[in-house]
């Protein structure tokens, strides 16, 4: 029983005095011995063991005993000594405690005693900081008051001086000192609350409302308005009573140019009433050349009575241009039968020639919600056919080079005074319609009367396939009157133009191109082998004959020129016509229409060399090839289809040089409707020998 309450003693001191690896490594570090004692995993089996290695060392047991005793001995020592030096410091660290404790108590009173100090300190920087603050308070609403009664003496003085000044028409020294007045009442807004104040504002109000009315009263005088007699000049007085007029009231301001306007634009009324000779639109130049020397006029004697500011001459301008459009409007309605295009085009060209003068010589500034405004610069356009505008003279030459798909340059920002007078052309614009829906019909007569004195084109790679020359007329003549018309208006009239262009685009479609293809005729009778002999010597041909192949290559070739001439034509009509109406331009079916041509055309070539081939194959279907005994040369039947794709594809494939994807087309078209019809014509040979099949080949 000893023993084993021994080894549970054991046990329990060895679990004890287990240690941590990180604590027995930081006890290594802090005691290093080499001694096997200390060390964690010590063995007491191995280190008897390495103390008695063999028999003959027992022998030292004694010794090995005595050493091991002493040194128990000397622990012992040193535990006691360590466990009474604990003893020991357990009561000094007490007494340390217990004088922290009153060092601590100690700084806290030292704290306390800063801390009222801070407080007073404070308090006593809050009594400095109101006086300031009372002082910095007093010094500013002494400046205010000093500022407000000098603003106040100036008020009351300028008010005096003001009312002097316009009784006198003292304008140049009014312009000033009415400024002044206004800026310095300003600052009393928030003391209109004060009689005197509120008084001193009335007596300004009053001041300007005598000014404004004295001023029209000076200018009715200098420019009444009955009567046609003017000055000599401006005066300085009116001069300065316009720089009056910028100060006061903006309805003075417009008054003033509304009376002046009118009174200088009296003298047009009375020569240009409708009932003269010269108001029609064949003297509509005599309008023009009256303005630009009113302008001139205007320049010479009262350019400077004005401020540059006012845009006078620019606003004449536009006055006018306003009285021109409502008279013109007024007598075309009265004269609409009168009206014809030569005349109508007449007085747009020379009505847009001024407009194009006006933008030169102003800016557009005053044109106004209420007219029209002036225009910024459209957008860059992503059309690929982009370019500067073109004369029709050059449109003409351009697209009989075809330089339709050159680039074009952006264009320029718009003209601000565009449609100003030429507008109220715009609802006669009809007349030009109606002209060009008759020359274009006239224009399409002609070109089938010429295709049939002239006939179809001559065979060759140089004559047929080429675009017929009556196509690039039409297109020429289509440039032509969208240019023209869109110089007139970019609305209505525009879509009405889209219109006639559809219709003969698709009568040229329909007279020119689909009415002059060739006409297929019945297939002949079948062939013996006779006649294939025959063929193989050049004396059977196709169907159509070479000069109507090159007739159906034109075609193709022109209705291809078309449709890519139509798509463009789409395009530009659309960069003429307002944004609001492009939706409206849609030029689908008749490039459709050229399609339906070109497949037309390329199934006639593939009927006709097709049909060429088919006495051929009805004749190999008709042989006794079971009866075949030896394999020869190549088949009849072979020879002639050979004979007649020598004979046709060559023209087809020189003719439609220009065009080689429509050539592929054909070919493709061919091979698709020949190799079905070979296979079901081969099997129609049966029963067939070894060698007939050989032969066959």
């Amino acid at each position: 029983m000893m023993e084993e309450e021994e080894l549970e003693f054991v046990e329990e001191l060895e679990a004890v005095l287990q240690l941590t690896p990180d604590v027995q490594l930081a006890i290594e570090q802090v005691f290093p011995s080499q001694d096997p004692l200390d060390r964690a995993d010590f063995n007491a089996v191995e280190y008897i063991n390495t103390l008695f290695p063999t028999e003959q060392s027992l022998a030292n047991i004694d010794e090995v005993v005595n050493k091991i005793r002493l040194k128990i001995g000397r622990l012992d020592d040193n535990i006691r000594t360590v466990v009474r030096g604990q003893t020991n410091v357990g009561q000094d660290g007490r007494q340390a405690l217990e004088e922290a404790q009153k060092a601590i108590q100690q700084l806290f009173g030292k704290i306390k005693d800063i801390k009222d100090k801070a407080e007073k300190s404070e308090q006593m920087v809050k009594e400095i900081t109101r006086d300031i603050k009372q002082l910095d308070h007093a010094k500013r609403h002494l400046t205010t008051s000093i500022t407000t009664l000098n603003h106040l003496h100036m008020l009351a003085g300028g008010v005096d001086s003001l009312e002097a000044m316009t009784r006198r028409r003292q304008y140049g020294e009014v312009a000033n000192l009415l400024q002044g007045v206004m800026n310095v009442l300003e600052h009393f807004h928030k003391y209109m609350g004060i009689p005197q104040i509120r008084q001193l504002s009335e007596r300004v109000k009053a001041a300007q409302t005598e000014l404004g009315q004295q001023i029209l009263a000076d200018f009715e005088e200098a420019f009444p308005s009955q009567g046609t007699k003017r000055p000599g000049g401006p005066s300085n007085v009116l001069r300065d009573a316009c720089l009056v007029a910028n100060i006061l009231d903006p309805r003075i301001k417009q008054e003033i140019i509304k009376k002046f306007i009118k009174q200088h634009l009296s003298e047009y009324l009375v020569l240009f009433q409708e009932n003269q000779d010269v108001a029609w639109l064949d003297k509509i130049d005599r309008r023009y050349a009256w303005i630009k020397r009113q302008l001139v006029d205007y320049e010479e004697k009262y350019g400077r009575m004005f401020p540059r500011e006012w845009y006078m001459a620019e606003r004449i301008a536009v006055e006018f241009c306003h009285i021109t459009r409502t008279e013109l409007a007024k007598i075309m309605r009265t004269r609409a039968k009168e009206i014809e295009v030569k005349l109508l085009l007449f007085a747009i060209q020379r009505t847009t020639n001024f407009e194009g003068f006006l933008a030169k010589r102003f800016s557009g500034c005053t044109l106004t919600d209420g007219t029209l405004k002036k225009l910024e610069s459209p957008p860059a356009s992503t059309n690929p056919f982009l370019e500067d505008e073109p004369t029709p003279e050059m449109e003409d030459l351009a697209m009989e080079k075809g330089e339709l798909e050159q680039p074009r340059k952006p264009k320029a920002p718009d003209n601000p005074f565009h449609g100003i007078v030429s507008k109220c052309f715009e609802p006669h614009l009809y007349v030009y319609i109606e002209s060009q829906d008759k020359n274009l019909g006239e224009l399409i007569d002609r070109f089938v009367a010429d295709f049939k004195a002239q006939g179809p084109p001559k065979p060759g790679p140089e004559e047929g396939g080429a675009v017929l020359p009556s196509c690039a007329d039409l297109f020429v003549y289509y440039k032509k009157c969208m240019v023209q018309c869109s110089q007139l208006s970019t609305g209505e009239p525009m879509i009405a133009l889209t219109t006639i262009f559809q219709k003969y685009l698709r009568e040229y479609a329909w007279k020119i191109l689909s009415g002059n293809l060739p006409k297929t005729t019945s297939s002949s009778g079948g062939l013996t082998i006779s006649s294939l002999l025959k063929e193989k010597e050049g004396s059977e041909v196709a169907k159509f004959t070479v000069e109507e192949l090159c007739l159906i290559c034109s075609i193709l070739s022109t209705a291809e020129y078309c449709l890519a001439t139509t798509q463009q034509l789409e395009e530009k009509l659309k960069e003429k016509v307002d944004v609001s109406l492009t939706e409206r331009i849609n030029l689908t079916g008749e490039m459709d229409t050229f399609s339906t041509v070109i497949s037309s055309s390329i199934q006639l070539l593939v009927q006709d060399l097709d049909g060429a081939c088919d006495p051929a194959l009805t004749a190999m279907s008709k042989m006794q090839w079971q009866n075949v005994e030896h394999v020869g040369d190549q088949s009849p039947y072979v020879t002639s289809v050979i004979l007649h794709i020598k004979q046709n594809v060559p023209i087809i494939r020189d003719n439609l040089a220009s065009t080689r994807k429509y050539f592929t087309q054909f070919c493709i078209k061919f091979a698709n409707s020949f190799i079905p019809k070979f296979i079901t014509h081969l099997f129609k040979c049966k029963p067939i020998s070894m060698v007939g099949a050989e032969q066959v080949r």
